[in-house]
């Protein structure tokens, strides 16, 4: 388990439930269930290779886990297990104590900035209003609560005065701005990012970092691969270190040694 970031933030959207955690829709049972994400010896084969094993942890909304190992670790195969675009081998993934499905709109997928066509023809705004699908069904259409919850996304992320603009046109920070507001439109419990600092400008990344704070705060868990062994401890309040199979878990204080670090990177 990790700590949970302590900055003063102000909050900008949404009300928390009696479990700490934020639910814009007003409905659901999130006051009476625990927002735990547990994972057990996970095993996965990507493209007829063994990419993960032996992968197990536990944490909660409200905490900001960084997954850090070496190139080809195992970092984006686990994310889209976490988000059950790839189906595990063995063992289990388990979200308030039930198996996670590929259904479940409580998870977002945010991938590489590189993997998105980011000349497709869409607006921020219609890429927002995307997050809220997963929650409409067949053939229904927008209700006045789910332009609320779009108007609540743009105005946490800040993206009102480009809502408008297309896609194609943004800024790194301001693609990962959207991408996260759509995520929020969803009413996701859980972000799993690819790095999501990848070619953002040092302002970019300070501001995404304040950003994640303040998600982490709100009552979100966040779960991202991230590269800088130097900035992590800045960013995250977690640490899970994986070259393949599990090298360690937990708070930024337990397992970010160097002892740790040689072992996933082979350093002798």
């Amino acid at each position: 388990m990790v700590s949970q970031s302590h900055d003063s933030v102000s909050h900008t959207c949404g009300h928390t439930h009696p479990d700490g955690h934020v639910c814009w829709g007003g409905g659901g049972d999130a006051s009476t269930h625990h927002h735990r994400l547990e994972v057990s010896n996970l095993r996965v084969t990507y493209r007829e290779v063994l990419a993960l094993d032996h992968i197990g942890f536990a944490t909660e909304c409200g905490r900001s886990i960084a997954l850090i190992g070496p190139n080809g670790a195992g970092k984006s195969t686990l994310l889209k297990s976490l988000a059950g675009l790839i189906p595990a081998d063995s063992g289990s993934i388990l979200w308030r104590g039930k198996p996670l499905t590929r259904s479940s709109h409580e998870i977002a997928y945010l991938p590489q900035r590189g993997d998105i066509d980011w000349n497709f023809p869409i607006t921020v705004r219609g890429l927002v209003e995307m997050g809220r699908y997963p929650n409409l069904g067949w053939w229904r259409s927008f209700s006045s609560h789910d332009n609320e919850i779009v108007e609540r996304a743009l105005a946490a992320m800040n993206l009102h005065d480009i809502q408008d603009r297309q896609i194609s046109a943004l800024s790194g920070g301001q693609q990962q701005r959207t991408f996260i507001a759509r995520a929020l439109a969803q009413e996701a419990h859980v972000l799993l990012l690819d790095e999501p600092f990848t070619g953002l400008d040092k302002p970019a990344q300070e501001n995404l970092s304040k950003l994640f704070r303040e998600l982490t705060r709100e009552g979100r868990l966040l779960i991202a691969s991230h590269h800088d062994l130097q900035t992590a401890p800045k960013i995250f309040d977690g640490l899970l270190l994986i070259n393949r199979s599990q090298i360690t878990f937990g708070t930024m204080n337990e397992a970010f040694t160097p002892e740790a670090i040689a072992s996933a990177y082979g350093e002798k």
